[in-house]
Formats: structure tokens, sequence, C-alpha cells
């Protein structure tokens, strides 16, 4: 049952901190992998080995896939919304700016959540998260800092980062209206199948893989990272905070992704962390907390039992 208050249980905060590693390495593995395949060609092994997967769980658990194509057009929303727009939109980002950057900017996600929320009137635009939406906004220009320009290359990565993060919002709409009671692994494996369908059509008309080299080791060695950690295994416990605590508490793992997808680059790839980053970063993750509201609201009833004491 999804609580009534926003509360996150300890379980579910474990949950949280295991999905931001596993989703904060997904962008070490795509930059690993994008050295010797093209975006959509590395997106389409992602999803279809992911799918792979989760397919064999699905027959041991006794989980029948829909078997109407009425029964098909959430997931298949789903995988619209939350892989194939995005993971291509990302994907195609990392050719331009930093894995850690990208993760940065994918911490928007909740601040269009909000927006999307309220604007199909599933939840009111109060002025806490109004406010925090607009902080949001400013750490993004800080990122960027000053002199936008957005048709040069780290500008195009930044415009697909943050439409990433737009269809992530919708994602969490679809997931919350006609999703919030399916099985998580049901979920998992039914997106990741419509992903797979869609993904190969646009790989084929645009990558033509089978005229490709063949990748090296270290290149699947990403790719398997990325679908089994990243995609399988990550999804199953996304789609279980999402039953147990709700659509808009479990996009709040995107303010946890950047500190493993940064390290990782940095350590790893050797990615350089700068100051304007690490500031961004900082902004975002305050106008998150500001949307949140619990760190406010638990500062508000300290204060007043704080003045109590004798």
């Amino acid at each position: 049952m999804i609580p009534t208050d926003n509360r996150i249980d300890a379980r579910d905060w474990l949950l949280l901190a295991l999905l931001s590693i596993l989703w904060g390495g997904s962008f070490f593995f795509n930059s690993a992998a994008l050295r010797e395949l093209p975006p959509l060609t590395l997106v389409l092994l992602r999803v279809a080995v992911g799918a792979a997967l989760l397919l064999p769980l699905l027959r041991l658990y006794r989980i029948s896939l829909p078997g109407d194509v009425a029964s098909w057009w959430p997931y298949a929303a789903m995988a619209l919304l939350n892989n194939v727009l995005p993971f291509s939109m990302i994907v195609t980002a990392q050719l331009y700016i930093s894995s850690g950057l990208a993760s940065i900017l994918n911490a928007t996600t909740p601040l269009f959540t909000v927006v999307v929320m309220a604007v199909v009137g599933e939840e009111r635009l109060i002025a806490r998260r109004a406010a925090g939406v607009v902080v949001g906004l400013i750490g993004v220009i800080i990122l960027k800092g000053a002199g936008i320009e957005l048709l040069t290359g780290q500008g195009i990565g930044i415009l697909l980062c943050l439409g990433a993060a737009l269809s992530y919002g919708f994602a969490a709409l679809v997931a919350r209206r006609w999703l919030s009671k399916s099985p998580p692994l049901a979920t998992a494996t039914c997106q990741l199948l419509a992903s797979t369908v869609m993904m190969t059509v646009l790989a084929f008309v645009f990558d033509r893989p089978w005229r490709l080299p063949m990748p090296g080791v270290t290149t699947w060695l990403a790719v398997l990272g990325s679908a089994g950690l990243s995609t399988a295994l990550a999804y199953l416990v996304f789609f279980q905070v999402l039953r147990r605590s709700g659509a808009t508490n479990v996009t709040l793992v995107t303010l946890l992704l950047p500190v493993t997808a940064i390290l990782l680059g940095y350590l790893v790839l050797g990615e350089p962390i700068s100051v304007r980053e690490i500031a961004g970063a900082l902004v975002i993750a305050s106008a998150l907390l500001v949307i949140d509201g619990r760190v406010l609201r638990r500062r508000a009833v300290e204060v007043p039992t704080r003045r109590s004491t004798p």
C-alpha cells in the first residue's frame, strides 16, 4: 500500500540507496560502451539483454505476459517514456558532456515530475514545490555557467538530459495511473520487451548495427553491466519502491545518483569535476529537499519543541 503521508520507511530508503548505485553506474557503463558503439545500438542492447535476463524469472514465478493488445498499451507507454526516449537522449548527450554532468542534470527529474503532476491535476503545485522548481532551474543555469550557448556541443547535451528528465516525469504519471498495481517483475519485463521492439526499429534505421565492427571485451562488459545491473535489477527495485512509496518518492533517487556517477567517472574514466558542477549539484539537491518538504516540516516541529524545553 502507498502511504498517504509521503513517508518512506527504512527498507525503502535502503532500496533507494541501492537503486542510486545501480542507476548511477549506468552513466559510467554508457561512457565506456560509447567508445565503440553508437547510441541507439547501445540502448537496444541494454533493453534487449535486460529483457532476456528477466524473462526466465517470469516463468519461474508463473507470471503470464499480457494476452491482448489492449493490455500491452500501458507497458508500451511506459517503455517509450521510461526507456526509449530518455535512454536515447541521455546516451546521445554523453557524446557531448561527462557522465557526472549528465547524472546531475538527471537529478532534475523530480522537478519535472512535480510540474507534470500539477499540470494534469494529479497533485497541486503548492508554493513550496513551485519554489523548489525555481531553485532547481537556477541550479541548472549554474551548471551551464555564464554565456549559455545551447547550440554548442555542451548545450545540446544539457538540453537532451533535460528532455530525458521531462520524459521521466511523464513516465511517473503513467506508472502512477495505470501500473501501480502491476507486479514489479511483470512491469519491468513487459516495458523492456516493448522497448526492445521500438529500439530495434530505431537502431536498424539509423545505426545499421550489422555494419559495425565487433566490439571489444570492455564494451561487452559495459553492456552486460548496464543491462543486468542498471536495467534488469534496477527496475525490479524501482517498481518495488514505486508500489510501496509512490511515484513522487521514488524519483528522489535521482538526488543520490550524481554521487555514484561522478565518483565512477572521476576514478575510472578520469573525468574532471569542476567547482561549478559541485555548486550546481548542491543547488539542485536543495531544490529537491524543498520539494520533498519533510526536512522543513521536521525542522518546524523541532523548533517549538526546543523552545518549550525549560
